[in-house]
């Protein structure tokens, strides 16, 4: 029984909330294993819209056990909001949802001190403490749910938070968030261990995206965690070897949020229409992201990073009204044309790119289940890319409903043992 990973192979942003809910019906568990709050994951089901931040997106199915990993940070806060929010909702999750007591928190202070470094330094965050707060577990300085469920926890703060406000409320709500905490904390690494042994299936859920990664995104232009497969084993505390199939989720186009270099960026009306036409606004912050091109070039060097088995292409339906469309191919840095994504950021502001240009199909794709009526242009679009990147195309996301989706061969192969019954492709 194979396990699976989900990760987004762009800036974020690519729909992998809609994926992992989509393909956790054939997963026993669902883990999240790094980033925080600032992550947006959105599932759409009959209609109704609903935004996680750090609860698995695959627990809207019922029965689906989640896992808030180790390498993920916490704001206390925020996490029970969300619990309450979905329990309003009529989701459950006491006894579906583990918390790793390893799990660093994020405090009052960390958003404190990103308010300041952001002054200094403009990377573009949503300003909400994550940062900082894997800057002090780096340190050896952070403190973890484990930490939360000691009676002295408060008194370590006090000398920092004494006199102000925020911070005295903070220590005020302690109790409640011991209290609320320990229906869900556990040892995760325990937990999913036993469950390898009886023979579970695990669905590993990435927030933000490849590109953000800290060691192999747009540094330092990323998030401050390991989105990519890397991050699975030591954000979970379970073996590499545990880790069998990888999904990339891409975009049909590009977007980014926040600063850094964007190499396929569109600042014309084409840019806007995207914009506009594919709603691209911060699911949590609410903030316009930057639209372009497909990049190739970056999205090859994601699937090598991850090692990624298949991709699923999102909002396809956007470039619909389009009478051309272009993905990059290639990129001129200092007058030489290079294939490989560079390390420094300032050489890939330097970079421009060379786009390779297709018909548009001017026909609806919006809501397509099957590839009968899928129009020959977008097929030969989705061709290119497996073609570029040698690696299969296995969804099409047609929709933010989670069955407006077409599956192709290679759905099998990522999610062996599945009862979905995939549509051949057609030429």
């Amino acid at each position: 029984m194979s396990n699976l990973a989900v990760i987004g192979a762009q800036w974020g942003d690519e729909g992998k909330g809609k994926i992992v809910d989509l393909v956790s019906l054939h997963f026993d568990i669902v883990a999240r294993y790094q980033g925080g709050h600032n992550a947006g994951h959105t599932v759409v089901i009959e209609g109704k819209t609903y935004i996680l931040q750090l609860i698995p997106s695959g627990m809207f199915r019922g029965g689906k056990i989640g896992i808030i990993g180790n390498g993920v940070v916490i704001e206390p806060n925020a996490l029970l909001t969300e619990i309450k929010k979905m329990e309003a909702a009529g989701f459950r999750f006491e006894g579906r949802l583990h918390i790793s007591d390893r799990a660093h928190l994020i405090l009052p202070h960390h958003r404190w001190r990103e308010k300041e470094s952001e002054k200094i330094q403009n990377i573009g965050t949503t300003l909400r403490g994550i940062g900082p707060t894997y800057e002090d577990k780096s340190a050896r300085r952070g403190m973890r749910v484990c930490d939360l469920m000691q009676s002295n926890f408060a008194d370590r703060l006090l000398p920092m938070y004494k006199g102000n406000a925020e911070g005295e409320e903070f220590l005020e709500q302690v109790p409640k968030f011991r209290a609320e905490f320990s229906k869900y904390a556990c040892n995760c690494s325990s937990f999913l261990a036993e469950a390898i042994r009886n023979e579970k299936r695990l669905l590993f859920e990435g927030a933000q995206a490849t590109m953000l990664d800290v060691d192999h995104g747009t540094y330092p232009f990323v998030t401050s965690s390991s989105c990519a497969a890397g991050g699975i084993s030591t954000g979970l505390g379970i073996g590499p070897k545990h880790i069998h199939k990888v999904l990339g989720v891409s975009k049909a186009y590009a977007t980014r949020v926040g600063s850094g270099p964007f190499p396929s960026e569109l600042t014309d009306l084409t840019g806007d229409k995207i914009r506009n036409r594919g709603k691209e606004f911060g699911s949590i912050t609410g903030r316009p992201r930057r639209c372009g091109w497909l990049d190739l070039v970056a999205l090859k060097y994601a699937t090598q990073i991850s090692g990624m088995d298949a991709l699923c292409i999102t909002k396809l339906d956007i470039l619909d009204e389009f009478d051309e469309i272009a993905a990059g191919v290639e990129y001129d840095l200092d007058g030489e044309k290079i294939h490989e994504f560079p390390a420094s950021y300032e050489a890939v502001e330097r970079c421009s790119v060379h786009l390779r240009k297709f018909p548009g199909w001017k026909s609806n794709t919006y809501g397509l289940k099957k590839l009968d009526n899928f129009p020959l242009n977008a097929r030969k679009y989705l061709d290119f890319i497996e073609d570029y990147l040698q690696v299969p195309v296995a969804m099409l996301s047609t929709s933010p409903e989670r069955d407006d989706t077409i599956f192709f061969p290679a759905f099998d192969t990522i999610c062996e043992n599945s009862t979905q019954r995939t549509q051949s492709a057609q030429s």
